[in-house]
């Protein structure tokens, strides 16, 4: 903030101050998007030219538990294992989806409830290599990066502490409706979307009340994205599926 002026000793005259004022004004302003633009290429060049994940001190060893392995009737359905994702290739080797044990058990938990009214969740995905992030960022446009996390700061995923997910059907074994699809990257992917069906609404919000109650945090910009209350505690991990795997075989 610019400091008052002294009238007492007359060294700056009030004729001159909204010169003054808009001088300082445009100065500061050049310099701010100077500096948020210096930050911006920064992050865009790290993220580029990052071959691995971010280095972070003190935080928690992976142990990552499969799904599946605490609950078989928990459906999976990992997209990035397909084609049929927004990259339009696989880039999973293998259909699995692994969590941090914490986070990991408090989704069985949701998933007993919603079985009470004949229903399940359905996996999309769980702990992301670091390296599929990157790839993520490098293919998605500008204008849609909100969906995707910058791999200069790593990703919750990154960490086993963010699960995308749905509501299935126990008797069809179909997904139930939703206002919008996975990785829908469009306004009706926000969890607060006030569009689609009363029907599509009520099962979204179904959804996250649930997750919430369980520790979770919903993404403000997709409804099937819920971050574990912990996630900060641990680190930034690039290792495969058979990896974490084999690491926490005997857990």
């Amino acid at each position: 903030m610019m400091r008052k002026p002294s009238r007492s000793k007359g060294i700056i005259s009030s004729r001159k101050m909204p010169l003054l004022r808009a001088g300082f004004c445009n100065s500061g302003m050049v310099k701010y998007r100077f500096a948020f633009l210096s930050l911006f290429l920064i992050l865009s060049f790290q993220a580029v030219a990052q071959d691995g994940p971010p280095r972070e001190q003190g935080k928690r060893e992976a142990h990552l538990i499969e799904l599946i392995t605490l609950d078989p009737t928990i459906k999976l359905d990992i997209r990035y294992a397909t084609d049929n994702n927004f990259v339009g290739k696989k880039v999973y080797s293998e259909a699995r989806a692994f969590l941090q044990k914490p986070a990991a058990k408090r989704v069985v938990e949701v998933h007993k409830k919603l079985r009470k009214q004949g229903l399940g969740l359905v996996i999309f995905d769980g702990y992301r290599p670091w390296s599929i992030t990157k790839l993520f960022w490098e293919v998605t446009p500008e204008d849609k990066r909100m969906f995707v996390a910058n791999p200069a700061t790593g990703s919750k995923h990154n960490r086993g502490c963010a699960v995308d997910l749905s509501i299935y059907d126990l008797k069809t074994g179909k997904l139930i409706e939703m206002p919008s699809d996975f990785d829908e990257f469009s306004e009706k992917a926000s969890p607060n979307y006030t569009g689609g069906t009363a029907e599509q609404r009520a099962n979204r919000d179904l959804l996250r009340k649930l997750m919430e109650a369980e520790g979770f945090i919903v993404n403000a910009n997709e409804w099937w994205h819920f971050d574990y209350k912990d996630w900060e505690k641990y680190a930034i991990y690039d290792i495969s599926f058979e990896e974490a795997a084999r690491l926490n075989s005997g857990n």
